[in-house]
């Protein structure tokens, strides 16, 4: 867990911190001047995925409850900010490590987008479950992990009857015209 809350929380600074890191680490590595202005260009669209994957993210209701990303978030993540932090170091394989940068970040971006989506059809599925169960009289499920809120199954509620028991009484009003 204490993992998964990392991950949340630097997901967030590393939209700053690793383009950044690309620029400060391309110019001490000896990169040209050239070099650097591309990586810059470069640098502010990586800080713009890191960003947009970090709000898709965080647009999970159970990443925003737990504060914590799940574990498949943290290994894509992983791979692709050590792809990132890579390009610096090597001036000779920058050319296709930007390239595995690039697909990488496509396929993070395409991954946190799936599970997203994913995540909003299980809500629904467990909304529509719930509403179908309550038509029905039925009380909620108590799954523990069920993601909204439910009455225990050993509580039974009764039906508002406003102090009458058996059928429903039906009022009959009887109209009379005054005949003056």
């Amino acid at each position: 867990m204490i993992i998964r809350r990392a991950f949340y929380h630097w997901q967030f600074i590393a939209a700053g911190a690793l383009p950044l890191w690309l620029l400060v680490g391309s110019s001490i590595f000896g990169s040209g001047a050239w070099a650097v202005l591309g990586i810059f260009f470069g640098a502010v669209l990586i800080g713009l995925g890191l960003l947009l994957v970090a709000l898709l993210f965080f647009a999970r209701k159970e990443v925003r409850e737990t504060r914590a990303v799940s574990y498949a978030d943290v290994g894509v993540l992983t791979l692709w900010h050590t792809l990132i932090i890579a390009i610096p170091f090597s001036a000779d394989a920058a050319g296709w490590l930007s390239v595995l940068v690039i697909v990488g970040g496509l396929a993070v971006f395409w991954f946190a987008l799936w599970e997203l989506f994913d995540s909003a059809k299980r809500r629904m599925r467990a909304m529509v479950d719930l509403v179908e169960q309550t038509a029905r009289g039925q009380s909620a499920p108590a799954a523990p992990g069920h993601p909204l809120p439910h009455v225990s199954p050993k509580t039974t509620r009764p039906t508002p009857g406003f102090g009458r028991t058996g059928t429903p009484e039906v009022i009959v009003i009887e109209e009379k015209r005054d005949r003056i």
